[in-house]
């Protein structure tokens, strides 16, 4: 494990977090691996090291989200990337939202086992968290859903000048043109597409931030479901 510990204390280091900070992630290392439950197939130490914590903590280089009081991880899952923004950010929220039960009560002991008591789970859709409406700085989303669909999901939630932080693999030029035009129906504007290399060979990773410039129609969300099945700009 001392390469574990090694990599955990270059983490840390990379973006400043202290010793408090860093024995959170590896509390959070230790629960994924050691609880059966958990809601990932990457639960090796090592592994998780760059798949879940660094590839989450690249959205410290985003000024934004650094700035950011109160932060919605969407489709949170294991936990990822809301859980270790939450260390590294101890003075914001961040609200975990998540449908499935099983993932909440996972988050939920992942929390208390690591004493990140600035992170708090909603266990629902996100399409239906009407207490979140309008009132956060930064929305994110790991892996949840076509661009278009996410952009539907965050737009109602953030404040005027609030933004989305979308991680994406690969480009895709068609999902991206459609991501624009289900932007502009939604008071949402790409500001821009941040690579990132959140450890050493990474390829392919992508923050892609757009940001609420106008009012989002009141029709958005549609009800749960509908906007996988119709994505915007699709």
């Amino acid at each position: 494990m001392f390469h574990v510990k090694r990599a955990l204390t270059a983490l840390a280091s990379r973006y400043g977090l202290d010793e408090h900070q860093e024995g959170q992630l590896a509390a959070i290392l230790e629960g994924l691996a050691a609880d059966e439950f958990a809601p990932t197939t990457v639960r090796r130490p090592p592994q998780v090291v760059d798949v879940h914590l660094a590839d989450s903590l690249t959205g410290l280089e985003l000024e934004a989200v650094r700035d950011a009081r109160v932060i919605a991880d969407m489709g949170a899952g294991a936990g990822f990337p809301g859980l270790a923004l939450a260390v590294a950010l101890p003075g914001s929220e961040v609200v975990l939202v998540e449908s499935h039960a099983r993932k909440c009560a996972f988050m939920e002991r992942l929390c208390a086992s690591a004493g990140v008591k600035n992170a708090r789970v909603v266990c629902g859709r996100v399409e239906e968290w009407r207490e979140g409406l309008g009132g956060e700085d930064v929305v994110m989303a790991r892996a949840l859903a076509a661009q278009p669909v996410v952009l539907e999901y965050a737009a109602p939630l953030l404040r005027m000048g609030g933004v989305l932080v979308d991680w994406r693999g690969q480009h895709d030029a068609d999902e991206e043109a459609a991501a624009l035009v289900a932007g502009e129906k939604l008071g949402m504007r790409l500001a821009e597409i941040r690579c990132v290399e959140p450890y050493a060979g990474a390829r392919n990773h992508h923050l892609h931030v757009y940001e609420k410039v106008g009012e989002t129609p009141s029709r958005y969300p549609r009800r749960a479901g509908v906007a996988r099945k119709r994505p915007l700009g699709c």
